[in-house]
């Protein structure tokens, strides 16, 4: 195989984070998703019993830590390093001590900043051998999801590192601010699919299944995963430069001026001819130790020279996912493509950059 190792997402628990502001409907969301008939083989982490408001759907305590829930559902508190409790839970199921799972959901606290969580599944040899990330899903509430964006740092990486955005109570906002709201989360996101929730109920098909590799098809799904034509889709004047948002821009005051974290910003690098990966690995490394703050997300599949299927790549920060090889081009298009969500960094720079160390790109 070369250079690169080959993907092996579908011999890995998928982990899909469900992350959102404080009252964005993420505990509605989940207790709604145990009750699904095909989600009993799943295993649950969340803070405290109480905080979800599962309790009533606990059968069997185990511990003080771990529950089987009426679903057949595990039920696990994070009492300790995250690290920790993922390698406790599979041990556990290996040992018989909890029902077999087939599946990893992780809800953060409304405060969370989902990040390092991402990072702990791309790049953490100790759990990376038998988990993936699957899905980063985010629940934004309609009628306060604007100004808790603008006024919140948590609330814009929640948004920005999202492969699934949940708009909830939209019942109770306009239908202006709800607008306004979609807006706001294709300028901050434009490749994330977005959904209108009613009372935490949706399929649980639609929510997962985000990772570039389908195991149900046993394929690469790469034009879903980059999901190119959102970005090719930003207004006029947008789509060349990257769609840029500064936080609290709306609010009319000195601290629109002064935002806490800056403009972010999206983009689609895409190359025709075959790229050098001494060239792209250096190139992404010099951004990463320069601005690696700044690299909210960024997925790629490139077509290598000397290399005859693509390369996935995937970072938030400065930590990404070793590069994988996919078993082939899933349609004629072998064009390389980056999609970057970052803050502070114009698009332009971005591509001069990537012209003048790695070779001829458009935006």
């Amino acid at each position: 195989m070369g250079l690169f190792d080959a993907d092996k997402s579908a011999a890995r628990l998928p982990v899909s984070l469900i992350t959102g502001f404080l009252g964005s409907g993420k505990t509605t969301l989940l207790n709604k998703l145990l009750r699904q008939p095909g989600m009993g083989d799943s295993a649950v982490i969340i803070n405290e019993f109480g905080e979800v408001g599962l309790d009533h759907l606990l059968v069997e305590a185990i511990d003080g830590e771990v529950a089987v829930l009426a679903s057949g559902c595990v039920c696990c508190t994070l009492r300790s390093d995250l690290e920790e409790t993922l390698r406790n839970l599979l041990i556990k199921r290996d040992c018989g001590q909890v029902p077999a799972f087939s599946r990893v959901l992780m809800e953060t606290t409304g405060l969370a900043d989902p990040a390092p969580i991402v990072q702990l599944l791309l790049n953490n040899p100790l759990v990376g051998h038998y988990l993936r990330l699957d899905a980063v899903v985010t629940t934004v509430d309609a009628v306060n999801g604007s100004q808790q964006i603008g006024e919140h740092a948590e609330a814009v990486k929640q948004a920005a590192l999202a492969d699934r955005l949940l708009l909830t109570k939209t019942d109770l906002a306009t239908a202006e601010t709800t607008a306004q709201l979609d807006q706001l989360l294709t300028s901050l996101n434009p490749g994330a699919t977005r959904h209108v929730v009613s009372n935490g109920e949706i399929a649980p098909d639609a929510l997962f299944g985000a990772a570039p590799f389908d195991p149900a098809r046993k394929t690469a799904d790469v034009r879903r995963w980059i999901n190119e034509s959102a970005y090719r889709a930003l207004a006029p004047g947008n789509a060349h430069d990257g769609r840029t948002y500064n936080e609290g821009a709306h609010d009319g005051n000195d601290h629109a001026e002064h935002s806490h974290a800056g403009g972010i910003r999206a983009c689609c690098l895409t190359c025709d001819e075959p790229l050098s990966w001494d060239a792209v690995s250096s190139w992404l490394a010099r951004l990463r130790k320069g601005a690696g703050q700044d690299l909210l997300r960024v997925k790629g599949i490139l077509n290598l020279l000397g290399e005859d299927a693509p390369v996935a790549i995937h970072g938030v920060h400065h930590v990404f996912h070793p590069p994988v090889q996919l078993e082939g081009w899933p349609d004629g298009d072998q064009h390389s493509r980056i999609v970057f969500i970052t803050r502070g960094i114009e698009a332009a720079d971005l591509h001069a950059s990537f012209v003048e160390h790695v070779g001829a790109a458009r935006i």
